[in-house]
């Protein structure tokens, strides 16, 4: 999962395929259980999708600007639309399966 720490390279980041972001901080516990959790999942079951982390303790301007104002926050991003947002306390479960349908229908997109 790529630290990113520059509002433009996110935006850019956006825009290239399938991305997932992870809003966290260091303080906050359940982002720093979640960090290895989703990059693994990643690894296996969605190689192709780009991992972003922003640590909101260091860069609040970014938070801020995509209106993450809870912890821990996840985005995904396909083809630059936004897809999935979910903050604060979601089920891991639920997200993986909103994922895999929105991750599947890009593949399905791009091999056609």
């Amino acid at each position: 999962m790529k630290q990113v720490s520059d509002g433009d390279l996110l935006e850019q980041l956006k825009t290239e395929g399938a991305v997932i972001i992870l809003f966290g901080g260091e303080h906050c516990a359940v982002c720093r259980s979640l960090r290895p959790q989703l990059e693994s999942i990643l690894a296996t079951r969605f190689p192709s999708m780009t991992a972003a982390y922003i640590d909101c303790e260091k860069s609040p301007a970014i938070c801020a600007q995509h209106h993450v104002f809870a912890l821990p926050a996840v985005t995904v991003y396909i083809e630059g639309k936004l897809s999935i947002e979910e903050a604060r306390a979601f089920s891991l479960t639920e997200l993986m399966r909103r994922m895999e349908r929105s991750y599947t229908l890009w593949i399905e997109s791009k091999n056609q």
